[in-house]
């Protein structure tokens, strides 16, 4: 029902609102829905409590802001995603919570690890990088033969143990050569070569 050129009466609070305060449908004669926004949010919050369904609390945030729902926190625009299909514009999650989305479900997916087991790898390592012995242990080494995981190195280790190909043989001929114990191999046959023991 119209009261005048720009507003219009909600029909389940009787209030004049404005016409913007009113969502689209093209069903009706005016092409506006018959209750104003904050009525349609409440009835359909009401819905979901009688179908026994999680209804989100409704919070107030300030101008520029959204909610983050995963930590409850309001951050301004800046620190969110585009979601270009979403009527916002933005994502459902900040660029914060959706980081650590991403670390726990690589750590998961990768190696079948939560985050609170590999935390506790890293306790039992007393915090500490099992070869280098720098603290702290951040990234999770596996073989990657069998897949199961060893332990929480730092990226270097992790990474010389891979370019050494993960062959024992070839890490103890590295630590000969890194204490000064220079090998030459024997010629036994032509192209067979014997390393000294």
């Amino acid at each position: 029902m119209e009261s005048e050129e720009g507003a219009k009466r909600c029909s389940r609070c009787r209030q004049h609102e404005p016409r913007a305060a009113f969502a689209q449908n093209k069903a009706m004669r005016d092409g506006l829905q018959s209750c104003c926004g904050e009525c349609a949010a409440a009835c359909h919050q009401q819905r979901r409590i009688a179908k026994g369904r999680k209804v989100r609390p409704r919070v107030d945030v300030p101008d520029g802001h959204e909610l983050r729902r995963t930590c409850g926190e309001a951050e301004p625009w800046s620190e969110w995603h585009r979601n270009a299909t979403a009527p916002d514009g933005l994502s459902t999650r900040c660029e914060l919570c959706r980081a650590a989305e991403g670390r726990a479900s690589q750590l998961k997916r990768n190696y079948g690890l939560t985050e609170a087991e590999r935390d506790a790898m890293v306790a039992t390592q007393r915090g500490l990088r099992v070869i280098c012995l720098d603290a702290p242990a951040t990234h999770v080494d596996h073989c990657r033969k069998t897949g199961r995981v060893r332990g929480v190195l730092c990226f270097n280790c992790n990474s010389a143990l891979g370019k050494l190909r993960e062959d024992p043989d070839v890490g103890r001929r590295a630590v000969a050569y890194l204490e000064g114990n220079s090998w030459k191999p024997i010629l036994v046959a032509p192209g067979v070569y014997q390393l000294p023991s």
